[in-house]
């Protein structure tokens, strides 16, 4: 078993990656779905890739969370539910939904993705299966529980609702690109990311715990710079794009 001590220092390291990254990845254009090109070798298919690299999220989270001690409080199954709540519908449901046929990304890419997710998996699912122990009852009336739940809950609304604006824009068989109008889409160009940072910055606060606040850091490093890469292609892509639209946070970027 992993010590808490020894734990913490995997966990920090892990963020400190995540900040070394976010410089490099805001100068890097991660190749798939509009960036998707053929300079990072060998491709697979855009929906098996996508869950490939999804599954592990599930997995690992579960296998560690029974490994330990399993579920012992209300409020780690609460956690529990919410986490897998999102990824089964990330990993099946919206990959099933979108309209990527014939698309292709790097597998590695893949591998990036997959290795990413077993790590998150492995550091929140051993944390609520083997050391946390701090998840009285009473931790359902905390305000961090409270403010946090109330934020993920925003968080994937906002992420889901507008993830079905820009499915919908392909209905009817429709191909290429588009660009989408109405909601937070009036603001930024990546509203669905927004509520996905939103909603893991929710989790952290909830759990307040290091794990899950390195997946709200890894998950601000990571969706931001794919919310600006999106942003300036939109720009280069159509002439007409409101110059008023932010990338990701409205009035600030």
């Amino acid at each position: 078993m992993i010590t808490l001590e020894t734990f913490r220092y995997l966990v920090l390291g892990w963020i400190g990656i995540a900040l070394i990254l976010f410089p490099i990845l805001m100068n890097v254009t991660v190749p798939y779905g509009r960036h998707s090109n053929k300079t990072w070798g060998a491709t697979i298919s855009n929906k098996a890739g996508w869950i490939l690299m999804e599954i592990p999220a599930i997995v690992v989270f579960v296998l560690f969370i029974f490994l330990g001690e399993g579920i012992q409080s209300v409020p780690v199954l609460v956690f529990f539910i919410l986490w897998l709540l999102h990824y089964v519908h990330r990993t099946f449901i919206y990959s099933s939904r979108t309209k990527t046929k014939g698309k292709r990304m790097p597998v590695l890419i893949v591998a990036s993705g997959f290795f990413f997710n077993v790590v998150n998996g492995f550091i929140n699912g051993y944390w609520f299966g083997f050391l946390a122990s701090d998840y009285p009852l009473s931790w359902l009336t905390d305000w961090r529980f409270i403010a946090g739940g109330v934020l993920f809950i925003v968080g994937m609304f906002i992420n889901q609702y507008h993830d079905n604006k820009l499915i919908r824009l392909r209905a009817n068989n429709k191909k290429g690109y588009f660009i989408p109008q109405k909601g937070l889409f009036k603001y930024v160009s990546c509203p669905n990311f927004l509520g996905e940072i939103i909603e893991w910055g929710g989790y952290a606060l909830m759990t307040w715990c290091l794990p899950t606040l390195a997946f709200f850091v890894w998950s601000f490093a990571n969706l931001v710079p794919r919310s600006h890469d999106h942003h300036k292609w939109y720009k280069n892509h159509f002439k007409d794009y409101p110059k008023e639209r932010k990338a990701v946070f409205p009035y600030i970027f």
